[in-house]
């Protein structure tokens, strides 16, 4: 397939035409037109908010792997994503002269069962094999206590802790800010202007203010407001695709060292970040009334978070967020060219991993409207994998 066109984005006073159209500027999407606009491709971006402003916008930036047994395609991708990540972050930030907030900081799991120790041991010849720890160096190690006394607490851990140096963390706002300025005068990027409607046979798209724009591929990458375009394009209900999931995170004013590597435990997390804030989180909400409203479910997470480090008892809360996360109705992300239409791709559901797999995600998805196909795409991930 052929996107590539003589147009330029304008074609006279009143409609738009581009060779790619990226619906949502999250993370997801800025990253589908990053690489786009690199393979040379005309691209614009529409979101029906700011930049960054949904689900991407949020506070917690960790990126963790899964646990390395039971190997499979899936576990696979996302440790490449993760492996591969540091050095993209580093371009970006030589490009726009912007700080991401990365660094692999490493990850501490208390052990709060004996059963999850024994676990814990089994899987250190398992990093070992499929992380490849004597070329990579991510190691997967337990031991009876912390490295740093008190972080987390020795309590916390009454049969021991896993620590292993895989997992890493970014500034969600940082990160979006530099994919968005890495964008300047390589793609337009229209904010406050969402789709309201669009066709997969012409590629034609009107935004919400009435603008048209002439595609030659459209990519939906709205995170959980894709589900519902979905169901615009196809007649079925949204819920077919996915649905969102509140989260809830604050970031803790606690004069914490910014090296220190991040902590989770039981659904917790806590991720130390640059001038001593640490952000905690997070809720899993499957129902709830107010998506973007905090309540005392994060009062609890803060509560928590402060019993397993009690470093940050009593430090300020310099904010509090809430958001909707998209979760596909198989739960792994949902990547490729929807049924029935040719010239539609989707890209979202990866829930709470996508900004470590982000820009493997995007260019799939771009494989996906460049070529109709995409290789290195794990099975469970396609868009077929869950409509069966």
């Amino acid at each position: 397939m052929t996107l590539k066109n003589t147009q330029p984005y304008t074609t006279n006073r009143d409609r738009l035409s581009c060779d790619l159209l990226v619906a949502g500027a999250g993370v997801v999407g800025l990253w589908t037109a990053r690489l786009a606009a690199a393979r040379g491709l005309n691209v614009i971006v529409l979101d029906a908010r700011a930049a960054g402003s949904g689900a991407s916008g949020g506070l917690l930036g960790a990126l963790m792997p899964h646990m390395p047994e039971r190997w499979n395609p899936k576990k696979q991708f996302q440790f490449e994503a993760l492996a591969s990540l540091e050095n993209e972050v580093r371009k970006l930030e030589a490009e726009t002269g912007l700080g991401c907030g990365y660094r692999r900081c490493g990850r501490i799991i208390p052990l709060i069962k004996p059963h999850h120790r024994d676990l814990a041991v089994e899987r250190i010849e398992a990093a070992e094999n499929v992380w490849d720890s004597a070329q990579t160096g991510y190691a997967w190690a337990v031991s009876d206590s912390p490295e740093e006394a008190g972080w987390p607490d020795a309590a916390s851990g009454p049969n021991g802790f896993v620590h292993e140096t895989l997992s890493a963390r970014v500034s969600p706002r940082n990160y979006m800010a530099a994919l968005k300025a890495s964008l300047d005068s390589k793609a337009r990027i229209v904010e406050s202007d969402g789709l309201l409607s669009f066709e997969d046979r012409s590629a034609r798209v009107t935004t919400a203010s009435g603008t048209p724009i002439d595609a030659g591929h459209i990519v939906l990458a709205a995170g959980h407001e894709t589900f519902e375009l979905l169901g615009r394009l196809t007649g079925r209900p949204p819920a077919d695709y996915g649905k969102p999931v509140k989260g809830q995170t604050a970031l803790l004013d606690a004069d914490i060292d910014a090296d220190l590597p991040l902590v989770f435990s039981d659904g917790t997390y806590v991720v130390p970040h640059a001038a001593g804030t640490v952000a905690v989180g997070s809720t899993s909400e499957t129902d709830f009334e107010d998506g973007h409203g905090t309540d005392e479910k994060l009062d609890d997470v803060i509560a928590k978070a402060s019993r397993l480090c009690p470093a940050l008892e009593g430090a300020r809360v310099l904010e509090r967020w809430a958001g909707l996360r998209p979760k596909a109705v198989r739960r792994d992300p949902m990547i490729g060219v929807v049924p029935g239409c040719k010239r539609t791709t989707v890209a979202t559901g990866g829930f709470k991993i996508t900004f470590g797999i982000a820009h493997k995600m995007a260019a799939c998805a771009l494989d996906f409207a460049l070529d109709d196909q995409c290789p290195s795409l794990p099975e469970s991930f396609t868009i077929d994998a869950h409509l069966r």
